[in-house]
């Protein structure tokens, strides 16, 4: 007699066990048998040998697209530290400018009237 919740045409735990081993084997058996088939099959074959194309394709597209950017950034880079040079070197031009006229001021001589000019003001 069954219990409450049980399916009454549920068979016992032990043949479902051994059941179950062989719905297993069968279906590796199954298995084997298609894996077989596919391996003996042309069409396989073709389409194995389409995929290694397009995967090496693929491959080859990625390798280019890479080394396009490499050299965009390269190239990039290389314009940003030509003008950071330009940059540093007209700061520089521009600096030396500047001592030059320091030096201008420092080495001339101050007017004979500059403290009459300066009371004036």
């Amino acid at each position: 007699m069954a219990r409450a919740g049980q399916d009454a045409r549920r068979p016992p735990v032990a043949i479902t066990a051994a059941g179950s081993f062989g719905n297993q084997a069968a279906k590796r058996l199954v298995g084997l048998a298609v894996v077989s088939h596919v391996l003996r099959s042309r069409r396989f074959y073709e389409r194995a040998a389409v995929a290694a194309i397009v995967v090496g394709a693929l491959r080859q597209i990625g390798q280019q697209n890479t080394a396009s950017t490499m050299e965009r950034l390269v190239a990039v880079n290389k314009r940003a530290i030509q003008r950071e040079v330009h940059h540093v070197e007209h700061k520089a031009k521009r600096q030396a400018r500047a001592v030059k006229t320091t030096r201008h001021m420092v080495a001339s001589r101050p007017s004979k009237d500059l403290a009459s000019k300066m009371r004036e003001t």
